[in-house]
């Protein structure tokens, strides 16, 4: 088995997931083999290990990893703040001056200008952006930053199209939730539950009193175009895009990218090294598969 401290190989799997595979060569000196805690050793909770997943998760939703982490997720993914990332969100939570992201949007400029590494312009700049987030941020992505267990970029955008606010996704049912694109009953069950929890709606209010988004946009929209009514999967590496540009280009036009091959996908684009299980999926239900020139040729790139 896998040692604290031993070096190990990492393959890819599927289509971006890493997979440490195993010990690279014999172990160092002095390693010991890995067990998994009992308890979170932040708060001391039981950690739990949830049916059907592989990871392990400390179930205290007051537990100080998941503020942390929440906050560091939002400054650098959903938010994406210039001049506030990791190292600047974990000193501030050493220094206690950020528990939340509440917190993050009442910082002063005068907290900033006591921590190693911020002047004048650095500080300024900071507090900027990260007033500006309050409004650049779209409702998709500010459900997303609220890191609810399961919910990636995509469902968190289904779930903002589809129920268009705030409020009708804290009145939904799981059964409603599960009719969103992408969810089953039991990720549905996790939201609702998520919403039913007073502490969390507690958050969206104190959130949104603080000007974040929490109505669907009219640029949040599906577009009309030549593709309207076509739904396309990426996977694997593309040479002239990233993919997030790929999907950006396709939805510009009309079309729906999803994560998933099923029977309704018009097409899957693949790319250098793609994910084996959406090839078969697509080859087993007959969805066309298309090159990276296929995939300029209908953007009117080829």
């Amino acid at each position: 088995g896998i040692r604290e401290r031993d070096d190990v190989i990492v393959q890819r799997a599927g289509d971006v997931i890493p997979q440490v595979v195993g010990p690279a060569g014999p172990h160092r000196r002095g390693t010991k083999e890995f067990r998994m805690p009992t308890h979170c050793p932040l708060c001391g909770t039981e950690i739990v290990k949830p049916g059907g997943e592989a990871m392990h998760r400390c179930p205290n939703r007051g537990c100080p990893s998941r503020g942390l982490e929440t906050l560091i997720s939002w400054v650098e993914g959903p938010a994406d703040i210039d001049g506030v990332g990791e190292q600047t969100i974990r000193t501030l939570w050493e220094k206690e001056l950020v528990r939340s992201l509440p917190d993050l949007y009442r910082l002063q400029k005068e907290q900033l200008l006591e921590l190693d590494g911020f002047g004048e312009i650095s500080a300024t700049n900071a507090i900027e952006q990260i007033d500006a987030s309050r409004t650049r941020v779209p409702f998709s992505r500010v459900l997303l930053g609220l890191n609810i267990t399961g919910i990636g970029w995509v469902l968190a955008q289904n779930l903002a199209r589809h129920f268009e606010t705030i409020d009708r996704v804290i009145a939904a049912t799981p059964e409603e939730i599960a009719e969103v694109e992408g969810f089953g009953p039991d990720r549905a069950e996790v939201v609702a539950e998520w919403f039913a929890d007073e502490e969390d709606r507690a958050l969206v209010e104190e959130l949104r009193s603080l000007g974040l988004n929490f109505e669907l946009s009219a640029a949040e929209l599906p577009r009309e175009g030549p593709l309207t009514g076509s739904t396309y999967v990426i996977t694997g590496t593309l040479e002239r895009f990233s993919r997030d540009d790929a999907k950006a280009r396709l939805e510009a036009l009309g079309a729906k990218v999803t994560d998933s091959v099923s029977a309704k996908t018009t097409g899957l684009v693949v790319g250098a090294e793609p994910g084996a299980s959406k090839l078969a999926k697509a080859q087993k239900a007959e969805v066309p598969v298309l090159s990276e020139g296929d995939l300029l040729a209908l953007l009117g790139d080829g």
